[in-house]
């Protein structure tokens, strides 16, 4: 099948979302979305429901997979793993080799976990103007292996059958979104989401080889990329940066309210991931603290994007150059906020994009 092309994505220093609002409700949570965030909205997780979690959601139709509630795990030793793992290669193969629909494959969120996209193609069907771009998000390959086990406690990530069926299946899960949301027709990106490369290096993971996690990444973008859309990965704490530029992927997001100063450490492969017309995601607006949500401004988060971002300028970056490859969030979502909390953190995130429009663009 051919895709039609759809327009290129420049940042603008518009806001956008990470991925989890602490609603309970699919209607009220698109409300709140495009109240704050209406040029570059997003589908939104509700993880009050466990099948909406950072585990749960992307699990499905995975060979050997036993979900129960928000509790996830494979089971490698049940009598019909190896014929679940045949299968899965055999709806693999020709849908990843065009020979097979994508959109009514196995890689297709299901009933239960698709209802938070399911409202928001409606939503994004009634509007009098589309959007300037359209985000969605899976969690990240690192994520979901290290955070799931089998039946044996061991980490996912150290069976290399699981290993290749959960990247394959997210790779391909990225990219049914990316299909499913071109219909508006104008650019899409798909956030990985990674909290767990937070510990990559770690003891807990040091016999975890670097370059097993860059191919992870770069088949999920390379995914992506096929089907048309942006490869985002989010991470919202300390990571290897490098590593993450080094993977194919157009948007880095990471918490600049807490973090900058470990991000700043790589500001050569910074320079260079910019110099590639890539896009940074800044985190500015806090959200692991209260306390910080609470006391910060629109002025103060707007001094201190300033501020870091200064750092940045120079070889031919000036601030409104940065500007225009740079996106405003929150450091994280706000999905374990109360709501007040998190329409505060909506609400500073829109109007420091704002500000920082009208002084540099």
């Amino acid at each position: 099948m051919t895709l039609d092309p759809i327009p290129s994505f420049t940042a603008n220093g518009l806001a956008s979302l990470i991925g989890s609002l602490p609603l309970k409700d699919h209607e009220q949570a698109l409300d709140m979305m495009l109240t704050y965030v209406p040029e570059i909205p997003l589908w939104i997780q509700l993880p009050v429901y466990p099948e909406e979690r950072l585990l749960t959601q992307f699990a499905e139709e995975l060979p050997g997979i036993v979900i129960d509630g928000d509790r996830v795990h494979f089971d490698t030793a049940s009598p019909g793993f190896e014929d679940e793992l045949l299968a899965f290669y055999e709806d693999y193969i020709p849908v990843s080799e065009g020979n097979a629909p994508l959109l009514k494959s196995r890689f297709a969120l299901g009933p239960r976990t698709e209802k938070g996209l399911a409202a928001f193609i409606k939503r994004i069907g009634k509007l009098a103007k589309p959007p300037y771009a359209i985000k969605g998000q899976i969690t990240g390959p690192f994520t979901f292996l290290t955070g799931i086990t089998d039946q044996e406690k061991k980490c996912a990530f150290y069976d290399e059958r699981l290993r290749d069926v959960a990247v394959k299946a997210l790779s391909l899960k990225a990219a049914w979104q990316v299909e499913v949301l071109r219909q508006f027709k104008v650019p899409v990106f798909v956030s990985i989401d990674e909290p767990g490369l937070a510990g990559y290096g770690s003891s807990a993971f040091v016999s975890i080889n670097r370059q097993d996690v860059t191919n992870m990444l770069r088949e999920m973008a390379q995914a992506i990329h096929k089907a048309g859309g942006l490869a985002a990965v989010h991470v919202c704490a300390n990571t290897d940066w490098s590593l993450l530029m080094e993977s194919d992927i157009d948007i880095i997001s990471f918490d600049a309210y807490n973090y900058f100063d470990r991000f700043i450490l790589y500001r050569p492969a910074i320079l260079s991931f910019l110099a590639q017309g890539k896009i940074i995601a800044w985190g500015i607006v806090p959200t692991a603290n209260p306390a910080d949500i609470e006391k910060e401004s629109v002025s103060s988060l707007a001094a201190r994007w300033k501020e870091e971002a200064q750092e940045l300028v120079g070889d031919g970056i000036t601030l409104a150059a940065l500007l225009r490859q740079s996106l405003i969030t929150p450091s994280c979502g706000t999905g374990a906020l109360s709501q007040a909390l998190s329409e505060r953190v909506l609400h500073l995130t829109r109007e420091v994009s704002a500000q920082l429009r009208k002084e540099f663009l």
